[in-house]
């Protein structure tokens, strides 16, 4: 998409119809609402959506002239006649090509978007998956987006949606590629808008666990063992001294034990009997 000077002043000619969001005081278990429907002279583009609860259901894009549901499976238990979605965006350009004349012709203000690329499905190499894009804080509505596999533009297997509405009439949109991630594959989604000054790239590649070398297992399990050896050695020891504390008899005093005996315990709990002499009643010296 090349952004010359003179597509910019179209922008001015966007209308956007009120969103779900400004009904802010409106309270309800669950809402349903048409929008958001907008038309802009730039291509000719525009986009009639119906909302439940926030989230899309399906939208109608002037383009392609049909519904397309968010979800196939949502098609099975609802009907919408696409051709009242090109009525609503007929009546939208109406008032807007009214509302082009009156106006002083301001141009709108371009948002720079958000990019961000990540996997769908945790990568594997050899595996397929599916790379997306988010592109979130877009407005105006126009961008253009494009795939690169190593440098070079790739179109098969990538798909897209609608735009979605974010607050303050922002707009969301979601690109895919389906992939086999390979260790020598590098991708990039490359993001074209009227709020970048040049074409933004978001760069993705496999990111694989690096393993590690053998003498770093060498290390690892080596340090384990020798913990383990040092705990099983502390175990032992405080096991014993517990054993010998519990099974040592406790000190009763002098006078509790027979004559010549003195029982002391030592730091480590074991028993010292010790011999000595008792003076007597008499002065005299019992042996």
């Amino acid at each position: 998409m090349v952004l010359s000077g003179g597509l910019v002043l179209g922008l001015h000619t966007l209308m956007s119809l009120l969103s779900p969001h400004e009904a802010g005081a409106i309270k309800a278990d669950h809402m349903g609402s048409y929008g958001p429907a907008f038309y802009q002279s730039y291509g000719a583009s525009g986009q009639f959506a119906y909302e439940f609860d926030g989230e899309q259901l399906f939208s109608v894009e002037l383009k392609k002239r049909e519904a397309v549901w968010r979800l196939p499976e949502f098609g099975n238990f609802a009907y919408f006649d696409p051709q009242n979605g090109l009525a609503s965006i007929a009546v939208i350009k109406a008032h807007l090509d009214v509302l082009v004349e009156r106006s002083n012709r301001t141009r709108a203000t371009n948002v720079p978007p958000r990019v961000t690329v990540f996997p769908k499905f945790r990568v594997e190499l050899g595996q397929p998956n599916v790379l997306i894009c988010m592109v979130d804080n877009i407005f105006p509505p126009v961008i253009n987006i494009t795939w690169l596999h190593n440098g070079q533009i790739i179109t098969e297997g990538v798909a897209q949606t609608s735009f979605y509405s974010q607050p303050d009439h922002l707009f969301r949109k979601f690109y895919y590629l389906t992939f086999v991630p390979s260790a020598e594959d590098m991708y990039d989604c490359k993001v074209e808008h009227w709020g970048l000054d040049e074409p933004l790239f978001r760069h993705w590649e496999p990111q694989m666990p690096i393993p590690l070398p053998d003498t770093t297992e060498t290390l690892v399990c080596a340090l384990g063992l020798a913990l383990g050896l040092v705990g099983f050695l502390v175990g032992t020891i405080l096991i014993i001294r517990g054993t010998c504390l519990s099974s040592a008899p406790r000190y009763r005093g002098p006078g509790s034990l027979g004559a010549g005996e003195w029982v002391t315990l030592n730091r480590m709990g074991w028993r010292i009997i010790l011999w000595g002499a008792r003076s007597s009643e008499k002065g005299g010296i019992d042996k």
